[in-house]
């Protein structure tokens, strides 16, 4: 069986991970002063940074329309027998369901979705493993075995300068942003159950980051390999000089760095920064 694997813009791979890999891509969208961006196909990180800094209010987000994802599957019909298809938790988008609806309307090709239950390079992790075991001639259901052993492993913490854009999004409750506010805190936050959600309050960044390289540690002493991203919201700088600290503090772990597109990057603000980490099942 040909499997072709999609995943949507949002697991933030490079280039050439979707060419090398053979990955398609599904963009989501962010919608400034009422002009409709594909992410990372019609505006860039960058760019779209220095847009908000002008802007009074804050960009929105948008999921793939049905129309592009039939396009997308018909097209791949024509090449291939089955699509694994990997998104952002459906807790903060619309993306997952909106592929299960079109792949119960199609005929022409069985369709396989997978809620990553998380975002960004976490969701990235499983999109490569699909791809390299897809290449490697597994079927469906062992890739999906090695998603839920994945899933046993996957770890993701973030932190944001402001809590403001969670809240207005909808991401995160009003309680979460109050407490954020009157103490001056810096919450560590993370996926629980597919939301965002406070896992612990933490006086300032300095002590939060240092919280989750503890996390890294205590996961490290179980003793299987693992893999580790840091991730940056427009802080490239400040992401560089962490990779590279983490670097020295844990040598058997292999270190990456990605970032939050504008998509999450209108959600989480500029500055934000975190980490994840999985068993590295390429050792």
């Amino acid at each position: 069986m040909k499997i072709a694997i999609v995943t949507d813009s949002t697991a933030y791979l490079t280039k050439e991970q979707y060419e090398q890999n053979s990955i398609y891509k599904l963009p989501l969208s962010v919608v400034i002063d009422n002009t409709v961006y594909l992410e990372e196909v019609d505006i860039q990180s960058k760019e779209f940074f220095k847009k908000v800094k002008t802007m009074e209010s804050l960009p929105t987000s948008s999921q793939p329309t049905t129309g592009q994802i039939i396009t997308l599957f018909t097209e791949l019909a024509e090449e291939y027998d089955a699509i694994i298809s990997i998104h952002l938790s459906s807790g903060i988008s619309g993306t997952y369901q909106n592929v299960v609806s079109v792949a119960n309307m199609m005929e022409k090709i069985a369709i396989y979705p997978f809620d990553s239950e998380i975002s960004c390079s976490a969701q990235g992790y499983y999109v490569l493993e699909a791809a390299r075991m897809a290449k490697a001639g597994a079927s469906v259901e062992e890739i999906f075995q090695a998603f839920a052993e994945m899933q046993e492993t996957m770890k993701a913490y973030f932190l944001v300068d402001d809590l403001n854009h969670l809240v207005r999004g909808g991401r995160l409750s009003n309680g979460a942003a109050m407490i954020g506010s009157l103490l001056k805190i810096k919450p560590i936050l993370y996926f629980e159950n597919k939301q965002i959600v406070v896992f612990e309050k933490i006086r300032t960044s300095k002590k939060a980051l240092k919280r989750i390289e503890n996390l890294l540690a205590d996961d490290l002493t179980i003793g299987y390999p693992i893999v580790s991203t840091i991730i940056h919201c427009n802080a490239e700088d400040h992401a560089k000089a962490w990779k590279e600290q983490l670097e020295t503090a844990f040598p058997d772990v292999r270190f990456e760095l990605s970032h939050f597109g504008p998509v999450i990057g209108t959600h989480l603000g500029e500055g934000a920064l975190g980490m994840t980490w999985v068993a590295d099942r390429t050792k």
